[in-house]
This record gives C-alpha cells, sequence and structure tokens, in this order.
C-alpha cells in the first residue's frame, strides 16, 4: 500500500463517523513522515520523519475521541453540548479525575466515567501533536497539522480556538511553495474550516487556490501523488469542493431574494463540476459521485430541475452506505429539486432524511439548509403544525450561531485591545529609540538610519551640522538646567525655521543636525542662515543668559558616491572654518568641488596632535573664549628638500666634495712653492639655507598618489605627512571610494573630500588667493576636469567651473559664459575636442594650462591624438600638460594666480 493510504483510509472513516472502523484502522497507523511521503530511512540521526509521523497518529487518535465525546454530547475540555442548565442539562467530566486514570494506567472507578480519561487524553494527544508540528521546519507539514487541528477544535464547539489554529496556518501556506498533493488538502482543509466559521468569501478564495495548486501540480513531473488516483483525480477533487462551494454560496444568495447574484456562482460551479466528470475514470467511486451532486445542485440552482433530478437520485442510492457527509449533500439537493417541481410528499422525505444524517454526524451547514427547506416547504403547503418544529430547531441553531457571533465579538474585543496596548507599548519603546528625551527631536541614531536610507535610494540631500557657541559659558552663567532650556529652545528655533519635509536631530551633546532632503548646499544655506539669525535675535535674557546665545552651521551636500560618514565629515570640517572664523555663522561646502564657499582666514591651525585651537577653545567650547592658551608657532618649512650643497658636513659621494673644498690651490704649478697664476680665491662662506616661505603664502600640500597602494599605506602616509607638516593639508590623488571613507573616518573634521575627482585633503586648507577658471569639453573630461579643480582650490587659489563648452556647442560657436572673466589663468581639459586650448589662446590674454585627455575616438592613441593638437597650435600663452593629469595642471595655476596677487 502507498504510504499515506492509512491516513487517508482512517479520515474517511472519521468523515463518516464509522469510529469503529477508524479504531481498527488506527492500530495499524505507524509514523509516516506525512500522509504524501514516505518515512526517510532510519540511519542514525534521522528521527525528525519519526517525530511527524507520531504527530500525524496523534492528531487521528485525538480527534477519534474527540468525535466520540461529541457522540456523547461533551466537548474536548469536558463541557456539555446541550445546555448547562435547565432539565436535562448534562454535567460536565471531571478532567482531573481522566488524568489521575491515565496516570495510574488502572480503569474507571465504578462510580467513576470513562469518558472523563477519554478527554484527557485526547487533550494530551493534541498538544503532543501541537509541539510536533511546532518543532518541524517544514513549514507545509506544520500548516497541514494545525488545519487538521482547526476541525478538531470546531468538533469541540471551540470556536476562538478552530480560528487561531486557521489564522496560523494560513500564515504558513506562502504563495511561494511549491505544488503537490499536500499542499491542496491543506487549503482544501482550510477552506472547509473557514466555510464552518462562516467566513465563505475567504473560504472560497482558498479553494479557488487549492484548485489552481492543483492543476499546478498535475504538471509537475515529480510532485507527490495522492494514493487513490492519478493527478487527474487530485484536479477532479478540487475542483469538485470548488463547486461545491461556489453553488453552496449561490443557495445563500438565492435565500436572500437575489437570484442574478446567484446565477454566475452557480454556473461557475456547474463547469467545474463537467471539468471534474470529465477527468475522473468510471472506477474513481465517490469522487465520480461527488461530482454528480456539485453538478445537479448547480441544476438546481439555475433553475433546470428535470436534469438534475435522475443524477441526484443515483447519486443517493450510491452513497446510502457510503459517505455520510456526501450522502446528506445528495439528499439536501434531491430535496430541493422535488419542492421547486412541486413534489411536496417526497421533498418532505428526502429532506427529512438529510436533516437526520446531518444532525447525526455533525453536518451544521447542511443541517441549517435541511431546516429551512423544511421550513419552506411546509409553509409552502400550509402545513404550519408541521413546519413549526422545523422551525423552532432552526431559530435554536441560529440562536447558538448568534450566541458564537456573540464569543467570536468578545474574543476580537479582547485580541484588539490586546493588540493596541502591544502596537501603544511598541509605539513607545520606538520613541525611545529614536526620540531625544530632552528636546524630544529625532536623536542620533534616527538621524544615521534616515540620512542611509536617502543616500541608498539615491536622493541627493543636504546636511548642516550646528552647533551652539561656547556652551560651558551658558551652563557656568545658568547652571545644567539652565543650559538644557537654552537646548530646548534652539531646538524649537531649527524646528521653525525648517520644512516640514526636514529633520531636525539632535546629535550630541550641544550638537543638532539638519537633514534637507533634495536640496543644494546654496539652499540650505539660506534656510540656515534664517535659523541662525533667528536664534542671535532671541530673548535669551528671559531664560537668565547675560549675553546672546549664537550658533555656528557647516553645510554640505552629497554627491555621487557619498555615504553618511564621508557627508558628515565634509559638514563637520566647514563647522569647524565657522568655528576658527568668529563663530555665529555659516558656512557651506560646495558640491561641485567640495570647497568651503565663505571668506576669512581660519583664526588657527590644528597643533600637531591634530586638535584645532580657536581663540583658544576647542570646538566643543569647553574652555572659555577668553583663557589664555599657548598657541604653538607654526615651524618653517623649507621650499624644497635641502641639498648636499647646503650642508658642509653631509657625507657625500660624487663631485660634490670637490667643489665644496678643492683639494689643491686652483691654477697652481705643481707645488705650495710655485707662485699662483691668478687670485687665489676666497674660502667659502659657509652657505645659507634657504628662507622660509614670506608670512601668509603657505607651503604647497603633500601629494600622496593613491594608485597603487592600499588604504592602509595611504593612511599611514597621510599621518605621517601631518606629523611633520600640521600646517598644511596632506593631498591623496585618485583614491578609491574605500580609502576616501577611510581618511574621512580617521581624520574627520580635518578631511575635505571630492567624490568627483577621487581626492581628498586632510588638513586646514589655505586661504584663496586669486581665481582660476577650468574648462572642459565633452562630459567625459568631467572627472579630470574635477581634479584639476580640486588641485587649484587646496594649492590655494579659487576655482570657476565651466563645463560642456565642446560638441556641438563649441562647433555653433563658443558660448558668450564659457570664457570667464577676472581669472588669472584658465586650466583647459579636452579630448575629442582638442583644439578648444588653442581657440582660447586667441581669444584671451589670460595664460592657459591645456590638459589633453584620453576621452575620444579609438583612434586617439589614448589621448596621444590631444596631445599633439594642442602642442601644435599657434596660439600664444598656451602650456600642455601631460595626458590626463589635471592635478598637476590645477597646482600650475594655482601657482600663476597666487604669484600674480601676492606681486600685485
Amino acid at each position: 500500500m502507498p504510504p499515506g493510504a492509512l491516513h487517508h483510509r482512517v479520515t474517511a472513516a472519521l468523515t463518516n463517523w464509522q469510529l469503529d472502523d477508524a479504531e481498527e484502522l488506527l492500530a495499524d497507523v505507524g509514523t509516516d513522515s506525512s500522509p504524501y511521503v514516505a518515512p526517510a530511512p532510519r540511519d542514525g540521526g534521522a528521527d525528525r520523519p519519526a517525530d511527524l509521523g507520531r504527530a500525524w497518529a496523534d492528531t487521528l487518535r485525538a480527534e477519534l475521541l474527540v468525535r466520540r465525546l461529541r457522540r456523547a454530547g461533551f466537548t474536548l475540555v469536558g463541557d456539555p453540548v446541550g445546555p448547562a442548565s435547565g432539565p436535562g442539562a448534562a454535567a460536565g467530566l471531571d478532567l482531573h479525575a481522566g488524568v489521575a486514570e491515565l496516570i495510574d494506567g488502572a480503569p474507571a472507578a465504578e462510580d467513576g466515567d470513562p469518558r472523563a480519561s477519554h478527554a484527557a487524553l485526547a487533550i494530551a494527544l493534541v498538544r503532543s501533536a501541537k509541539a510536533a508540528f511546532d518543532a518541524t521546519e517544514d513549514e507545509l507539514q506544520r500548516a497541514a497539522g494545525l488545519a487538521r487541528h482547526a476541525r478538531i477544535e470546531l468538533l469541540s464547539r471551540r470556536i476562538d480556538a478552530a480560528m487561531d489554529e486557521a489564522v496560523e496556518a494560513a500564515s504558513l501556506l506562502d504563495l511561494a511553495l511549491p505544488p503537490s498533493a499536500l499542499l491542496v488538502e491543506t487549503l482544501t482543509t482550510l477552506a472547509g474550516v473557514l466555510a464552518d466559521l462562516e467566513l465563505m468569501p475567504l473560504a472560497l478564495d482558498y479553494q479557488r487556490r487549492a484548485h489552481e495548486t492543483a492543476v499546478a501540480a498535475a504538471a509537475v513531473a515529480d510532485a507527490p501523488r495522492p494514493d487513490d488516483g492519478g493527478p487527474h483525480v487530485l484536479v477532479a477533487r478540487a475542483a469538485s469542493s470548488l463547486g461545491e462551494l461556489c453553488a453552496e454560496l449561490g443557495e445563500a444568495l438565492l435565500d436572500d431574494g437575489d437570484p442574478d447574484a446567484a446565477a454566475p456562482h452557480f454556473a461557475e460551479a456547474r463547469a467545474l463540476a463537467e471539468q471534474a466528470l470529465t477527468l475522473l475514470p468510471p472506477e474513481s467511486g465517490e469522487a465520480v459521485v461527488a461530482a454528480q451532486v456539485v453538478h445537479g445542485w448547480a441544476l438546481v440552482g439555475l433553475g433546470e430541475h428535470a436534469a438534475a433530478m435522475d443524477p441526484l437520485r443515483a447519486a443517493v442510492r450510491t452513497t446510502a452506505t457510503g459517505d455520510r457527509a456526501l450522502h446528506a449533500a445528495a439528499l439536501l439537493a434531491l430535496g430541493r429539486a422535488l419542492r421547486r417541481q412541486g413534489d411536496g410528499g417526497d421533498a418532505d422525505e428526502q429532506l427529512a432524511q438529510a436533516l437526520a444524517t446531518a444532525t447525526e454526524h455533525g453536518l451544521p451547514r447542511v443541517r441549517r439548509a435541511a431546516l429551512r427547506e423544511l421550513c419552506t416547504l411546509h409553509a409552502e403547503l400550509d402545513d404550519a403544525g408541521r413546519a413549526l418544529p422545523y422551525l423552532q430547531a432552526y431559530l435554536a441553531d441560529e440562536l447558538d450561531r448568534v450566541d458564537e457571533r456573540r464569543t467570536r465579538w468578545v474574543e476580537l474585543f479582547g485580541r484588539r485591545k490586546s493588540l493596541l496596548e502591544t502596537e501603544r507599548a511598541a509605539g513607545q519603546l520606538r520613541r525611545q529609540a529614536y526620540e531625544d528625551p530632552l528636546t524630544h527631536l529625532p536623536n542620533r541614531r534616527y538621524a544615521e538610519a534616515t540620512l542611509d536610507g536617502l543616500l541608498s535610494s539615491g536622493a541627493a540631500p543636504a546636511l548642516a551640522v550646528v552647533d551652539v557657541d561656547r556652551f560651558k559659558e551658558v551652563n557656568d552663567a545658568v547652571g545644567h538646567a539652565g543650559g538644557d532650556d537654552v537646548l530646548r529652545r534652539v531646538a524649537e528655533i531649527l524646528v521653525a525655521g525648517c520644512r516640514d519635509t526636514d529633520d531636525v536631530c539632535r546629535w550630541a551633546g550641544d550638537e543638532f543636525v539638519v537633514l534637507l532632503p533634495d536640496t543644494t548646499a546654496e539652499q540650505a544655506e539660506l534656510a540656515l542662515e534664517r535659523c541662525r539669525r533667528a536664534v542671535a535675535e532671541t530673548d535669551w535674557a528671559a531664560l537668565g543668559m547675560p549675553v546672546p546665545v549664537t550658533i555656528s552651521v557647516g553645510i554640505a551636500s552629497a554627491t555621487r558616491g557619498d555615504d553618511r560618514r564621508t557627508l558628515f565629515a565634509a559638514a563637520d570640517g566647514v563647522l569647524y572654518d565657522a568655528k576658527r572664523s568668529g563663530r555665529d555663522r555659516v558656512v557651506r561646502l560646495s558640491a561641485v568641488t567640495q570647497t568651503r564657499a565663505v571668506d576669512g582666514p581660519p583664526d588657527a591651525l590644528p597643533d600637531p596632535a591634530g586638535t584645532a585651537a580657536t581663540d583658544g577653545a576647542s570646538r566643543g567650547d569647553t574652555a572659555p573664549a577668553g583663557s589664555p592658551g599657548p598657541v604653538a608657532p607654526a615651524p618653517g618649512v623649507p621650499a624644497v628638500q635641502p641639498s648636499p650643497l647646503t650642508d658642509p658636513t653631509a657625507v657625500s659621494s660624487g663631485f660634490a666634495p670637490l667643489l665644496v673644498e678643492p683639494a689643491d690651490p686652483p691654477l697652481g704649478l705643481g707645488s705650495l712653492a710655485e707662485p699662483a697664476l691668478a687670485a687665489v680665491p676666497p674660502p667659502l662662506e659657509p652657505p645659507v639655507p634657504p628662507a622660509a616661505p614670506a608670512r601668509g603664502v603657505p607651503a604647497e600640500p603633500d601629494v600622496i598618489w593613491a594608485p597603487g597602494r592600499s588604504t592602509e599605506q595611504v593612511l599611514a602616509l597621510v599621518r605621517e605627512a601631518r606629523r611633520q607638516f600640521p600646517d598644511r593639508p596632506a593631498v591623496v590623488v585618485r583614491a578609491p571610494a574605500e580609502t576616501l571613507v577611510a581618511l574621512a573616518s580617521e581624520h574627520d573634521a580635518y578631511t575635505t573630500v571630492d567624490a568627483a575627482s577621487m581626492s581628498a585633503a586632510v588638513g586646514p586648507l589655505p586661504e584663496p588667493v586669486g581665481r582660476i577658471g577650468v574648462l572642459c569639453g565633452v562630459g567625459g573630461d568631467l572627472a579630470v576636469a574635477a581634479e584639476a579643480a580640486f588641485a587649484a582650490r587646496v594649492t590655494g587659489t579659487a576655482v570657476l567651473r565651466v563645463d560642456d563648452v565642446g560638441g556641438s556647442r563649441f562647433r555653433a560657436g563658443l558660448p558668450g559664459d564659457a570664457l570667464p572673466e577676472d581669472v588669472d589663468c584658465l586650466v583647459v581639459v579636452a579630448g575629442l575636442d582638442a583644439s578648444l586650448a588653442g581657440l582660447l589662446g586667441v581669444l584671451t590674454d589670460v595664460p592657459i594650462v591645456a590638459v589633453p585627455t584620453s576621452t575620444g575616438q579609438p583612434g586617439s592613441f589614448g589621448g596621444f591624438s590631444a596631445l599633439l593638437t594642442m602642442l601644435n597650435s599657434a596660439s600664444p600663452g598656451v602650456v600642455v600638460s601631460n595626458i590626463d593629469n589635471g592635478h598637476a595642471a590645477g597646482v600650475f595655476a594655482a601657482r600663476i594666480a597666487r604669484r600674480s596677487h601676492r606681486r600685485g
């Protein structure tokens, strides 16, 4: 016998209330892993299939005991099914005594009740099976077990427990589960439970999915098959079950007086039954009869009573000793057809049998339908005496349904209340996790998560870092409680000055951040400038402050490739500039060249340890502004590396010693006694070291080329450069994104990052002197142009960018705004339009540095063609850099600009 066949035979016996037969079959039920999967071989650790097999066996035994209790008039928990009070009321079972009997292993005492031990055993079996199903990792097996347990709870009249089991089973039936016979049966079982719970639309949805799954499973070659037929039988059974629900829904609509709405459901039921009859072989037995009953029911609903009569009579005869639920459904459909044909006597006989069968075998939906049909029949026959008992029974059932609904509403109220309490508690936890308790603003955790979300979605937000100036003095003046009031007031001003779409968050201490989605740095600067003025103009005397409170703001906008750390490092860096420039101001970082956009030299430079001193106070303003503090002077740095010629004591090889100190007198005749032919030169004076750069003219940055070096090597070189020359930046050129992020993380506010040029400067940038222009041809030249602009800025000059002046715009004539005015030097970056540099050399007297790029046609030979074009240009005032070297061109142009202004 195929695996699972005993399970199906036991299930059929239980469904037909053939409890003795089911008990005999259960004696042979082993530990199959499921009704459809053969047990795995027992090889040591393979004990999980046995656990599932035991769970299925326990489930079947529990259902047998529950059906025996139900037939005796009791539920699973020992409560009587009938009324709990009044004449004839039965007492509940003593479950404690039943548990004691099970533990002792002794039969019930003479005054005991064996049904108590049955109830206790059923409860134990249900719990054991549920524990096994909960422990399995197979969600389909678990859902199948839960759906079966929901049916057991319905037999016990435990509506709330059945609802819980059905909901959990439905949650496990993911749409991505592969089609299989077990999935079809689980969906069908769940649909039947939902129909008994009077959730007919949901039942129809799950049964429809069961039919679609059966069709898909039939098309899969290796899908597990049912034991009683091939794939066509699986599809036919699912179609019959779906047709039955469609016909039942149609009858409900007919009872409500809406035949037009009922007709489509009967038509669908007819089509599904005909599909099932086509697929089923004649030897399928009960499956064919079930399809015939559905087909006849649909014909009755469509008004074709004569066509339905003979198949329904045949179905009644065939099922007389078989499936009781199918027999009751056939009797009900035949009775409907006879009533609607006007054959009252025969209809009364068929409907009465349907009622008796449904009552005996616990079929509540068939029972209610039979009672309604009998009431209607005798009302049509004007037989009030016969109609009254059926009407009373129908009303009693309806009252039971009302009580069940009331129980469900009470249960739903409790669950909804518990859900709201849980949601409220979860909301409080979320607020505690993402809200600053002092200002009630979002906190740092929220700001980081929101900023990560904006950047990962491809947005380009602006970030403002706000710091309260000299906050230590605020705490000293008004105490910590007064300082808290100041922070709350600053928070209110920031919120009032920003848009609803902006997020104002407290970062830490006296520092806030403002996230401005889809905002440029210039727009953010306007908004934060309003906030800065509002803070400065607030009446702080009302809070006890002797002097006004001010804020400093640093702003940066995201560029391609930025993450949270690089963007915050950029904004934090310009906040340092605002502090060093005197506080109470807003400084932004340009999104194009990532350079400071405010004028004014910094008040102080970082010391060798890497900390910045401004007015004797650190960035956090932990020291009073007026307190004296020694500031180490910047060490003098030679312009070039010293040569052996500048140091007589240096040990050198080659000709250097001969040039420093001659071995013999010059122009001698061979001996010291002979007169010299010329005057002996005076002894050489000790060399004078080159003068340090003039004050106010910082040395150029140290340049570190990242290609060919790891991130750790670049970081080590930057640390060494910062240690030796703390007064000038260390510039990293052509670094990958991970190196830029590492630099920003390690050096925090001292890092200026330009993602477009893949460059970064660590350390204080010199005050811009002069201005240069950077022009580029087509879009492919932008990276080299960005590198030139960044190099010029960190060398100490302002930069003006003009992009995309080549291509069709160049051929149509140079645009009017393409030639910047009031610049000291032009850097022209071009590949495909290499003649652009020569054209500009004719149109302007500004010195031009031409940078050929490797962008262009395949025949450009990697930029060599552009290089030759620029070198062969007859235009005056043009010098040419090597291919793709934007950095050298930017430094050269910056030197011209700074030198021109220094001499001017």
